[in-house]
């Protein structure tokens, strides 16, 4: 599908002064003009309330944070945090909880990392404005050892910036809001991330820092969940961003698994849905996809029939696999106990498909939430195949916070756990779809803006 000129309509420019560059302004085109039965809508809307209820329930009362998973030694993620902040929202919308909790809830969140210890000790909660991936619920500090993750504390930045915009009243407690989201923002020492310009990876972002080894000597490299990522540091102030995001651009892998369906690939599905849980690429095109002629949209469109395809040719033969039953992502599995004859599976593993050539730990596993993340992409497939596996298997897949994290037929296995990282992008790309909530609120924000610019996206003919 090539971009329709129509998209023109939403663009305009700004002047920034004499003498001075006009900078595109990009927006939000709202919600996906797709029409829904009545029974669409109540299963929608029972997904989202049962997916809401896993960040109402599993946030710490004071510090705000949100857990990684169920289980009571779950320790906070800070990527399940960051969709966090917008679901609160969410569900004030839908009028699950009022405006006033969900912003009471989001003002502890940036409170709490506003009086964060940030240093090189190895048991706080960060350093140079990133936060440590995991946090233990009790202290708020590091857990495991775990690292210093750019890209988690990037999915924080992107929550904290919606909440900016979104809670944008007059009274004390979303004015504070406001206050805390700027100073998390400018704290954040994007240069402190970015590798130098020799080496393997270099210029290019940093996956990590700890204590122990200082910062990791690999990048962020080919399309993956990174794409915000650059964005939000190129907003930021980060040196040398656009030298820094054409290396990342090098290694770009394009890829035609099926006739009509080339695309940039990366096998796992949230890589194409992450980003775009919070930004609006409608018509938006870097370099690299103004030459190919597709918006990253149409990107993640592709990448979903693709999954979708694969499932049909089913080339090794997995229980359950076809048109209506696909959305192969990162997710938990079946552990090596369920091993038999020479099926082997593989526990929480970065599963994904971008055709039968190119595939990762395909197991069998299918998680149903790597089709719903995808629904303003392709509702046409999405929401047959959705109804087809509410029918089959509803109350195997259904528990306390909606669907189950993943299910595999091979194996006789359904989890019995639910993660914040997949439970938040289905909810806020099912409300993107129906509303264009998260992308409306984002997208105004000066720092994505000049990301954007910075990075030289525009809107094509």
């Amino acid at each position: 599908m090539k971009i329709s000129k129509t998209i023109l309509c939403v663009v305009f420019t700004i002047a920034l002064g004499a003498g001075q560059a006009q900078k595109t302004v990009f927006k939000s085109h709202g919600k996906v003009n797709y029409p829904l039965s009545s029974g669409d809508e109540k299963m929608l809307d029972s997904i989202q309330h049962k997916t809401f209820l896993f960040f109402l329930n599993e946030y710490h009362p004071e510090k705000g944070i949100v857990k990684d998973r169920t289980t009571s030694s779950s320790p906070c993620s800070i990527a399940s945090t960051g969709f966090g902040i917008p679901s609160f929202a969410i569900g004030a919308e839908r009028k699950w909880i009022t405006r006033e909790q969900a912003a009471e809830i989001t003002l502890k969140i940036l409170t709490f990392f506003k009086n964060s210890i940030q240093s090189t000790d190895t048991n706080v909660t960060g350093y140079k404005g990133f936060y440590y991936h995991f946090l233990t619920m009790d202290s708020g500090t590091r857990k495991w050892n775990c690292e210093l993750s750019s890209v988690d504390t990037g999915l924080l930045m992107m929550g904290i910036i919606f909440a900016r915009n979104y809670y944008n009243l007059d009274d004390e407690v979303e004015k504070q809001i406001r206050t805390l989201a700027a100073i998390l923002l400018n704290r954040v020492d994007w240069n402190f991330m970015l590798l130098p310009a020799s080496g393997k990876d270099a210029n290019k972002i940093s996956m990590a820092w700890s204590p122990e080894k200082g910062l990791e000597d690999f990048g962020w490299s080919g399309y993956n969940e990174a794409l915000f990522l650059y964005i939000l540091a190129a907003g930021s102030g980060m040196n040398n961003a656009e030298q820094s995001y054409k290396a990342w651009l090098k290694t770009y892998k394009w890829y035609t698994p099926y006739k009509g369906l080339s695309h940039v690939a990366f096998p796992p599905l949230f890589g194409h849905q992450f980003s775009q849980a919070f930004i609006d690429f409608r018509g938006v095109v870097d370099s690299y996809m103004k030459e190919k002629g597709i918006d990253y949209f149409e990107n993640s469109r592709r990448a979903t029939y693709v999954q979708r395809q694969y499932a049909i040719d089913n080339p090794k033969g997995w229980i359950g696999y076809d048109s209506l039953c696909w959305g192969v992502t990162a997710s938990d599995g079946p552990p090596a106990k369920y091993n038999f004859g020479d099926k082997k599976f593989f526990d929480y593993a970065g599963r994904g498909t971008s055709g039968k050539e190119y595939n990762y730990f395909d197991d069998g596993t299918i998680a149903p939430y790597a089709s719903l993340s995808s629904l303003p992409f392709a509702p046409e497939i999405v929401l047959p195949a959705i109804r087809s596996m509410n029918k089959k298997y509803g109350k195997k897949l259904w528990g306390k916070y909606g669907y189950y994290d993943a299910f595999n037929l091979t194996a006789k296995w359904v989890d019995n756990d639910f993660l914040g990282i997949d439970e938040g992008p289905m909810l806020i790309m099912i409300e993107n779809f129906r509303t264009g909530l998260v992308w409306n609120y984002v997208m105004k924000d000066p720092v994505i803006q000049n990301g954007l610019n910075k990075l030289g996206f525009e809107y094509v003919n």
